[in-house]
């Protein structure tokens, strides 16, 4: 599946294009991932071959290495959304589920780092589901 994905920030300063399929997709629960994203876990695609092309906002883009570690986090200075980066050995492109504003065509492959997930992050399925904000 060959295909054109595209997505941006909140804020709209920053845009892309990706060309190309997403290999993986997982969901990552360590402590670095929840810490990033504020929430039980990050969402990432993960792709050997697609291209990534920003369209605008360059000059908003920012990307922290926490030191010692391979962990990257690619922002938006404006907003402070999560945006794709690539992996600075080469091997592709990671991409925040949440940027991207077309579908994305595969299901996560996995909850990967369930040992140190947050100790609330437990049997949600079991927690009430609202449509909009709570009334």
């Amino acid at each position: 599946m060959d295909n054109l994905t595209s997505g941006q920030c909140l804020c709209g300063a920053v845009t892309f294009r990706i060309e190309g399929d997403f290999q993986g997709f997982f969901l990552c629960h360590c402590g670095r991932c929840r810490k990033d994203t504020g929430s039980a876990h990050a969402a990432n695609l993960f792709s050997s071959t697609a291209t990534l092309t920003w369209l605008s906002g360059r000059d908003y883009i920012r990307e922290f290495q926490l030191p010692g570690t391979r962990h990257v986090k690619c922002f938006c200075t404006e907003c402070g959304s999560a945006l794709p980066y690539a992996q600075a050995d080469g091997s592709g492109i990671v991409v925040p589920a949440g940027s991207l504003d077309t579908p994305v065509g595969i299901r996560p492959n996995a909850h990967i780092c369930m040992s140190s997930r947050a100790e609330w992050d437990n049997d949600l399925e079991s927690v009430d589901r609202i449509d909009g904000l709570p009334g």
